[in-house]
Formats: C-alpha cells, sequence, structure tokens
C-alpha cells in the first residue's frame, strides 16, 4: 500500500466521504488511489477558489468535513480567499495540499513555494507528512483537527513521494473533542445583567443561530426584556414561518450605530463585539455605544447552544412561541429589491437553503423574508466575494434533497462562475438568481463613504459593463439551463418552474 492509498483509507474511516479537487501532477497517485479505493465522491472544481468555497458550503450543511484536494503552493493561492471565508465561519474542512517531491524541493523548482506559510493564515493546524508511513496518522489527526470544537481548517501538506512510496499505513478514526462548556459563573453574570433590567441585547454568533439556540434566546428575551440579534455576518441561521425572527447588526455604520443605540450592556453568545466592515473617516470604528459593558456567555469555540439552554434555565424562562406570519403574495410589474424581496419570501421552497451573496441590491432581503417558508440562510462571512456560487455548490452536496437558492451579485460571480459546471456535472438542485446591475454596487457606497469625489477614470473601474455580461449564454455554455426576467411576473414564473425541476437553473434578473 502507498500513501496515497492509505491517505484515502484513514480519511474515509474518519468519516469524510466528499472530495473537492483540482488536482495536478504531484497529485496524480492521489488521484489514482480514489479508483483503487471505493467510497469517496469525488466533485471536480475548474478553479481551486470553486473547490474550497463547496467544502465550505458542504462543511456548513454536512455538520462535517469534506477534503479539498489542491495543487502545490499556487492552487492553495488560488483558494485561500475562500478558506479564508471559510475560517470565518468556523467550518470543517481538511484541506489536502500537493507539493514537491522532498528530495527535489530544494532545488528550487517552478511551482515550489512555502505552502505552509501560506496555509497558516487561514489553518488552525497544519502539517507536513515526511514519510509514506506517516500520511495515515496524519490524515486520522487532521479530521481530528479539522472536527475539534465547532469546525476548522486543517491543512495536511502531501509531498509526492509520501503519495507514491510503498510503506502506507492506514490509521484508525481519532475521538473528537466536542465544544467546551461554558464555565457556571457565565451563566449567573449572564443572568445577573439580564435581571438588572438595564438595556441589554444579546448577541448571537454561528453557532448559536440554528433553531433550538434561537428559540432559547427568545425564551430569555421574553423573560428579561431584552434584545436578540445575530451579528452582521453568519454561518448559518435558521428562520421562517414558524420560527423566531431574528435580525441582524446592519453593514452600513450609521445604520449599525442607530441599531445598537441605548445599549447598555452587550452578551455575546458565540459571537464578537460589532466593528464596523472598514474604517472611515470620521466614523467610530466600534459599533456598541461607548459607555456599554461587553459580557461574554460563550466564547465562538464554546457550546453557545447548551449556554443559552442553562441561562434560559437559570433565569426559568418558559417557552415563547414562534409569531407567525403571513403569506406574502408574489410582487408584481418593474424590478426593484422591496419587489424581489417580497417575491423571493412568498416563491421560496419549504427547507429551502438561501447562499447568499446579493450584496446590494440584496440589502433589504434578510429582513423582508422572515415569512418565507422556513430555511436556513448562509452568508460570504469573511467579506471576500467569490463565494456564493461555489458556497452553493458545496450546500446542495452537503444537504441532498433540498433546493438552494444562490442570490448573486453580478460582479461576485464572475469570480467563481466556474461553479455553475460543477453544479451542471453533479446535477445539483440549485437555483442561481443573478442581480444584474453592471456595476460594482457596493463600491459606489464605499466611494462615498470614504468621502472620495470620484471622475470619470475611477467610476470606470467600478463599472462592468462596455461589454455588458449576458449570465445567460454564460451559463449555458457551461451545462446549465438560464433565462432572463425583467419584469417580476417574469421572475416569478421563472423562479417557480426552476424550483420545481431537479438539476440547476439561472435566472438573470435585470436590476439596472
Amino acid at each position: 500500500m502507498n500513501g496515497a492509498e492509505s491517505l484515502v483509507h484513514t480519511l474515509l474511516g474518519s468519516g469524510v466521504e466528499t472530495c473537492f479537487a483540482n488536482p495536478g501532477t504531484s497529485e496524480m497517485h492521489f488521484v489514482a488511489a480514489l479508483d483503487r479505493v471505493p467510497g469517496m465522491h469525488c466533485v471536480l472544481g475548474l478553479f481551486e477558489g470553486v473547490v474550497t468555497g463547496a467544502a465550505d458550503g458542504y462543511g456548513r450543511m454536512a455538520g462535517k468535513p469534506a477534503a479539498t484536494l489542491l495543487h502545490c503552493g499556487p492552487g492553495l493561492a488560488n483558494g485561500l480567499s475562500n478558506l479564508h471565508n471559510a475560517r470565518r465561519a468556523q467550518v470543517p474542512i481538511v484541506n489536502c495540499v500537493g507539493d514537491q517531491a522532498t528530495y527535489h524541493r530544494p532545488l528550487d523548482a517552478p511551482l515550489t513555494a512555502d505552502a505552509e506559510g501560506w496555509a497558516r493564515g487561514v489553518s488552525g493546524w497544519v502539517r507536513t507528512s515526511r514519510r509514506a508511513a506517516e500520511v495515515g496518522a496524519d490524515a486520522a489527526v487532521a479530521v481530528q483537527a479539522a472536527r475539534a470544537g465547532h469546525g476548522q481548517i486543517a491543512t495536511l501538506i502531501l509531498p509526492s513521494d509520501t503519495c507514491w512510496d510503498e510503506g502506507g499505513q492506514v490509521a484508525a478514526a481519532l475521538p473528537v473533542a466536542p465544544a467546551p462548556a461554558v464555565a457556571p459563573f457565565a451563566v449567573e453574570a449572564a443572568a445577573r445583567v439580564l435581571r438588572s433590567g438595564e438595556p441589554t441585547i444579546l448577541l448571537l454568533g454561528n453557532a448559536a443561530l440554528l433553531a433550538g439556540p434561537v428559540a432559547d434566546a427568545f425564551r430569555i428575551a421574553a423573560a428579561t426584556g431584552a434584545r436578540v440579534s445575530a451579528g452582521m455576518f453568519n454561518s448559518r441561521i435558521a428562520r421562517g414561518r414558524g420560527r423566531h425572527a431574528i435580525g441582524r447588526v446592519p453593514y452600513p455604520v450609521e445604520a449599525a450605530l442607530a441599531y445598537l443605540a441605548g445599549v447598555k450592556h452587550a452578551i455575546l453568545v458565540g459571537a464578537t463585539a460589532p466593528v464596523g466592515f472598514f474604517a472611515y473617516p470620521g466614523k467610530p470604528s466600534t459599533l456598541l455605544p461607548a459607555d456599554a459593558q461587553v459580557h461574554v456567555l460563550a466564547r465562538p469555540d464554546q457550546d453557545a447552544a447548551a449556554a443559552l439552554a442553562a441561562l434560559a434555565e437559570a433565569l426559568a424562562a418558559p417557552p415563547v412561541a414562534a409569531p407567525m406570519h403571513e403569506a406574502a403574495a408574489p410582487a408584481t410589474g418593474a424590478i426593484s429589491p422591496e419587489a424581489f424581496a417580497r417575491s423571493l419570501s412568498a416563491l421560496l421552497p419549504e427547507q429551502a437553503i438561501v447562499a447568499d451573496e446579493s450584496i446590494t441590491f440584496g440589502r433589504s432581503l434578510f429582513p423582508s423574508t422572515h415569512g418565507a417558508a422556513p430555511h436556513d440562510w448562509l452568508q460570504v462571512m469573511g467579506g471576500s466575494i467569490g463565494g456564493g456560487m461555489p458556497l452553493a455548490t458545496g450546500a446542495a452536496l452537503g444537504a441532498p434533497g433540498r433546493r438552494v437558492v444562490n442570490l448573486e451579485a453580478d460582479g461576485s460571480a464572475m469570480y467563481t462562475i466556474q461553479a455553475l459546471w460543477t453544479q451542471a456535472r453533479e446535477k445539483l438542485d440549485v437555483t442561481t438568481v443573478v442581480l444584474a446591475n453592471r456595476k460594482y454596487a457596493i463600491l459606489l457606497h464605499e466611494l462615498a463613504n470614504v468621502g472620495a469625489n470620484p471622475g470619470r477614470v475611477a467610476l470606470d473601474m467600478l463599472d462592468i459593463g462596455r461589454p455588458d455580461l449576458d449570465f445567460v449564454h454564460l451559463a449555458r455554455a457551461m451545462g446549465v439551463e438560464a433565462a432572463r426576467a425583467e419584469t417580476m411576473e417574469e421572475f416569478n414564473d421563472l423562479f417557480a418552474a426552476a424550483n420545481r425541476r431537479p438539476g440547476p437553473f439561472l435566472i438573470e434578473l435585470a436590476t439596472g
């Protein structure tokens, strides 16, 4: 048995059954081992950013890691942007990176790079295997590290000779430590703050935003008068009819300051204290009032769900039924953010997964869709654009049988549009809605925020027209059926039809 075969056997034995890949020469023995060792679902991405972003979406929905397979340091570099997003989302990923053979590396061949150094910025664990006999054991530790707590990226770098050499040994799966429990004093301290009656907000982060923890947070709020909110960007939020409607800290600084005004205490539950996405001249970087006190009930790595349940019990907070929202009727007439939000709320399928990279046009979508059918809402967590299409691709593989709706800005779509090809090849149930306004609209807002006075040259850098992108033809060229909607009636018909049929479909919505 060679090292590559021991790697595949160990990954499978440790529960890693999906591999998103864009391999090269250094990874050929891993590729060959996938033929000889059955059981791994291999998903090809045409760009490493698709591979890593899809592993992010898969991990969020499957609750366990996928493996990636990347080609040396430059392949890792191509995937770093979406690994950055996945790190922010606390997603478990076993990130496998090929490398030069151990004896070839000192010769400084063209693809030689500091893969370990590049990996450390996005990984909670990094190791380079040195011998074929170590690969299996290293892989088992990588899976264990990836699954620690709520999840993290574990990067295993594999010189090619460690894969082709004989002497590979399969390693048994290692035990996975659960997320650390919060200390009882943290629960008691939070209860004291809530009993004080001073204006308090419970800020929930990634692991606290599933249905159970959110319900406990609203129990606490009803018993104490506190507010409940998610942070600005969140890995996965359970929402829709029959669930409590949770808001988010707004992105614009002025709106965030108004949202948090008057807060005297902020209790963090798997979240971090809110800060501005960027610094702006003359605007504060921290978003809580200057006199607000910050209390930590649960750190992002701790068991936030158990902490909320314990806090609700400490306060003797009774269960609170979620308010019922009336189902909206689809909008008609001209396309606008408000009309689109109304139709999305009316037509979203039951148990859909929304992968949101809608950027500017989609600002009103989240607060306007609380009354939609029950669904999960995923965001691109690290602010690095180009995550939406891969995120949707991985989510469809991580939660088969559920429709994925990808809300995608046109500028962001072009970063990783190759994901459509993977969706077609895998026959994934993804409906992509490209919001085509022909510009980087978010950056036009940012120009104003920093006080710039742009001229023609600057504005040309933010305009993606001349020529206009044709997403219908781009999608069809990669095997995905597509159509364009120029009215809400056209969108309603296309969206409903797309969600009833199997496989991927793209709608180009003319928003500008």
